[in-house]
């Protein structure tokens, strides 16, 4: 079963359109194509890649369509749409024929509305991915987990996956009960993944060991069980807090006790299944 590293992006740095970006994260203000990635992989034994959306625009998606035409390693790509316009179904039916075109991403996490996901326009998009196969993407804060389980349950037959288990407070070592309750409430619906994956990003970045992150995948592997939960580095996002291979090893680490047939879906075989790689 090949290795996948369900969660990583390139980018084309760009100071005003990666302003999200700040001083603090000067490590990564800078250019990350496919050929600074797949040593990478290839250090660690990982077969290829998900490709993920960064900018919210039609030319992200032809300039990572483009890296994932380029580069075999490159399995998949989550792209971007404006699930609210009344031209949706059109361009999903366009994305369609690009084969590495697998599901779409929203940035909700950085939405005023918090609860955007719920508004009917919003729906309406989400309603069409399942007709042309595509899966999405939740990219939430956990103040947005509240409204995750209502989303994810209106649509039982569309593949969702969590995106940095939600991203919890690690930095702070709050491990609260709101945050656990909530991704259980999510998990408790099959069609739910989860990416352990972003974790350091929001641990300390100089201070972070991995029993600060243990606790938050203690509860992810616990509400998701094996068979839904994937490993993404969230490269080169990572590399405020951790070179690629220091991520790996965590997990690595983390999943030794498991068994073989565990360890091959969570690297790989999850990854898969839920994007049909």
């Amino acid at each position: 079963m090949l290795r996948i590293d369900a969660h990583q992006h390139f980018w084309k740095y760009d100071a005003e359109q990666h302003a999200w970006i700040g001083a603090d994260m000067h490590v990564i203000q800078k250019d990350f194509m496919p050929g600074d990635l797949e040593p990478e992989l290839r250090a660690v034994g990982i077969d290829g890649c998900v490709l993920v959306q960064v900018d919210q625009s039609e030319e992200e998606n032809k300039f990572q369509l483009a890296n994932a035409a380029a580069h075999d390693f490159v399995k998949g790509v989550v792209g971007w749409v404006d699930l609210q316009s009344s031209f949706l179904e059109e361009q999903l039916a366009y994305y369609k024929a690009f084969p590495k075109m697998k599901g779409f991403r929203h940035i909700l996490q950085g939405e005023k509305d918090r609860a955007l996901m719920l508004k009917p326009a919003f729906q309406r998009g989400i309603g069409m991915l399942k007709k042309f196969g595509f899966t999405y993407d939740v990219l939430i804060y956990p103040d947005q987990l509240g409204y995750t389980k209502e989303f994810t349950a209106a649509f039982p037959d569309q593949p969702f996956v969590i995106d940095h288990i939600a991203k919890p407070y690690i930095k702070d070592k709050r491990l609260t009960s709101e945050w656990k309750a909530a991704i259980k409430a999510v998990a408790a619906d099959e069609h739910v993944y989860c990416k352990v994956s972003g974790m350091v990003t929001e641990a300390d970045w100089k201070q972070w060991k991995p029993e600060d992150l243990y606790p938050y995948i203690d509860t992810v592997v616990e509400a998701f069980g094996p068979k839904r939960i994937m490993y993404g580095s969230d490269w080169p996002v990572c590399l405020v807090a951790a070179s690629y291979g220091r991520w790996y090893e965590v997990m690595k680490d983390y999943f030794a006790d498991f068994s073989e047939t565990e360890q091959a879906d969570f690297f790989g075989g999850n990854a898969i299944r839920f994007y049909k790689l």
